[in-house]
């Protein structure tokens, strides 16, 4: 008889997996975003019939799929009990066996830490009788835990103490070889810590997590010292989660003429340009921001946008246009206000405005350019980023901060970097957009060690 099959189902643009798991007659998910027709066209890949939906908690990094999914295919949606929810779900609680076909059953966990109703879901094979593996959502992730701050400060002290708890849990109840399947992880800011592993198992994390080896005041400590921002638009998630998702409407949007663009700039809409740095540092349209594709699009593009703000796409093609959609879907950002494609041209072509540009550069520039005259550096990582080293004299204005901050940008010419180029392209081009001379540096910061820029030693130092 063939192995039970999990597939993952990768969103690497949020740092998170969702899993398919089926018998070769009847499966069942975990944890499945907003864009269901990805599970949808596996189950008819694999030939396979979805009898149930899995939540291990509500989520807070993205909107669900799970009850759409449910109401689309029949199959029953498991949600904690004691979560308040507006929508009908099958109650599962700590210790509830399901049995999903006639091979595979599922048991329910109470793993609290990442919020207070965190549930994990052990697959046991009753054919061979072996926990197969666990689905830990948000509990034990490789090398780490999820966050337990994002509920708000007045949980934070319970929930790290509880994640520490429900670690433990799953190591004394899972036997070694059963492989920890999490959501949240891959660079995920639901993860306390990131970690490179791809897959593991229980045993692994037993010899390698910090949560595992660590006594419990001592990895409480050192976790929440290394805690950081976390993006703006989780607090619209849980909200949206509750209350129950419907299906995205992923139709293309109206289009936009160069006319209707323009009228976008001027009625504070944002007008968004999907195409990579490099492109569109050459030449865009005057006032439009850029949130490439090639990065963590929605991530920064939801942190950043006051919520509710009509959005107007530039992408190169439709279907650049329709991967954006589908990544501010995930994160609740529902339709685009409108869209156009082509280039740049064709988005200002008879409105009598010209494109504007700016450089890219590198930090071995600038070490060239402060030789010449003075330039102001712009740092935008984040604050820990920054408090572990940076160039001597650069501000810090976090890339999150940047739409609330332009005031407080240096004057002058002004050269705009990150960790590696994503971030100060779409600094760069706000700064840009307000009229000032700015100089995004497209490389990695580890190469400001590399020409001789002065660092800032770390201020723990």
């Amino acid at each position: 008889m063939n192995d039970l099959t999990i597939i993952p189902i990768e969103t690497p643009s949020l740092g998170d997996r969702s899993y398919l798991a089926h018998d070769g007659q009847t499966a069942f998910v975990v944890d499945p975003q907003r864009d269901i027709d990805r599970v949808l066209d596996l189950l008819e890949a694999h030939g396979v019939r979805l009898t149930h939906v899995f939540e291990t908690h509500i989520h807070n990094d993205y909107v669900t799929g799970g009850h759409a999914l449910a109401e689309r295919t029949g199959a029953a949606y498991l949600v904690n009990g004691d979560d308040d929810v507006a929508f009908e779900r099958t109650p599962v609680s700590d210790g509830d066996e399901v049995a999903v076909g006639d091979r595979m059953v599922v048991t329910a966990i109470l793993t609290p830490g990442h919020t207070h109703t965190h549930l994990s879901y052990a697959l046991r094979d009753t054919v061979s009788g072996d926990q197969v593996a666990v689905f830990t959502g948000g509990s034990l992730l490789f090398g780490a835990t999820g966050r337990p701050d994002l509920l708000g400060p007045d949980h934070t002290d319970a929930l790290v103490h509880a994640q520490h708890d429900s670690a433990h849990r799953l190591a004394a109840l899972l036997p070694d070889t059963a492989e920890v399947m999490p959501t949240h992880g891959f660079g995920s800011f639901c993860s306390a810590t990131q970690s490179e592993a791809d897959a593991s198992t229980i045993g692994q994390e037993k010899a390698a997590n910090p949560v595992l080896l660590q006594d419990r005041e001592t990895w409480v400590r050192e976790l929440l010292a290394g805690l950081s921002d976390f993006p703006a638009y989780y607090a619209h998630m849980a909200p949206r989660n509750s209350a129950g998702p419907d299906a995205p409407d992923l139709s293309a949007p109206d289009v936009a003429d160069p006319e209707r663009i323009r009228a976008a700039l001027d009625g504070g809409e944002w007008v968004v340009d999907l195409r990579t740095r490099s492109v569109f540092a050459a030449g865009h349209v005057p006032g439009s921001f850029n949130f490439g594709l090639d990065g963590a699009f929605s991530t920064y593009l939801g942190w950043l946008v006051e919520w509710g703000t009509p959005l107007v796409l530039l992408g190169e093609t439709a279907d650049d246009v329709a991967e954006a959609q589908r990544e501010l879907v995930r994160i609740g950002v529902e339709r685009p206000a409108a869209a156009a494609t082509g280039s740049p041209e064709d988005w200002v072509a008879g409105t009598g405005a010209a494109l504007a540009s700016y450089p890219t550069a590198t930090f071995a520039d600038l070490a060239q350019v402060r030789h010449h005259r003075t330039v102001a550096v712009l740092d935008v990582r984040r604050a820990d980023e920054y408090a572990a080293g940076h160039i001597d004299g650069a501000v810090n204005i976090p890339i999150h901060e940047i739409p609330v901050r332009l005031a407080e940008v240096p004057a002058g010419e002004v050269w705009v970097h990150c960790a590696g180029g994503y971030r100060a392209s779409v600094a760069a081009s706000f700064v840009a957009a307000a009229g000032r001379q700015v100089v995004a540096i497209d490389d990695a910061f580890d190469e400001a060690t590399e020409v001789g820029l002065p660092l800032t030693a770390p201020e723990a130092a």
